[in-house]
């Protein structure tokens, strides 16, 4: 007779490690696993001792290890979850559409991007990835590189009558990198250090804050792309 997969692994857990009588199935489990995970990285960093981990949850390093055979298994699933799970391809058509105005298309994918981006567990990871190995903030870097840089340069250059072909000088690229980093600190401050200086009556609204970082970005690029030096 054969055994179903699951039953395999609900046998090896009763077999090698529950530090307490609760039992679930494997995918339970699993996910039970990824999500203290999840949340054990974005407090302790990628240097915390996974025996804290496994503490937490009630279970063994071996039955840890069944899941997850080593430490990188399980952060890379992390990183699955945290990033590719949240990266949304649909941005890539936002920004390409030509039915919305250059202004519209970058606040209503920074409003989506903050929303979905800036969570207390994904700043939290990422700024100790850049701390430590760098694997979770190169590969995100990566993305948006490849994926929406390029299409936010373009937007810009459409939005300041400016046509060339030309790869994005330096100071285009660090002028709209100044516009992203200034977003993504709107987690930062949130998530990492945890102050605002807001007035508790009068706090503005992370919409609020994007469209006016959007609209002093434009001005700026305009300015910047009417040099005659950019038309040379």
């Amino acid at each position: 007779m054969q055994i179903h997969p699951s039953e395999e692994k609900s046998s090896i857990e009763s077999k090698i490690g529950l530090l307490s009588p609760k039992r679930m199935s494997p995918e339970k489990r699993e996910r039970q696993i990824v999500d203290h995970a999840i949340a054990f990285f974005a407090k302790h960093g990628f240097d915390g001792q996974l025996r804290t981990l496994t503490e937490d949850l009630g279970i063994t390093h071996t039955l840890l290890y069944h899941y997850f055979p080593t430490k990188a298994d399980l952060v890379e699933r992390v990183y699955q979850e945290v990033v590719v799970g949240r990266w949304k391809p649909e941005w890539q058509d936002l920004l390409s559409d030509k039915k919305k105005s250059t202004e519209s298309k970058f606040v209503e994918f920074y409003i989506d991007y903050a929303k979905t981006i800036l969570t207390h567990d994904f700043v939290r990871i990422l700024i100790f990835s850049g701390l430590s190995d760098k694997l979770f903030s190169d590969r995100f870097f990566k993305l948006l590189q490849t994926n929406i840089l390029p299409l936010l340069i373009f937007e810009t250059r459409k939005y300041c009558n400016f046509k060339s072909e030309r790869v994005s000088s330096e100071k285009e690229m660090e002028l709209l990198l100044g516009l992203h980093g200034g977003i993504f600190y709107l987690g930062v401050r949130r998530w990492i250090y945890g102050a605002s200086f807001q007035s508790e009556t009068n706090l503005m609204s992370d919409e609020d804050i994007i469209k006016d970082r959007v609209a002093s970005y434009l001005l700026s690029a305009k300015h910047l792309l009417q040099e005659k030096k950019y038309h040379e």
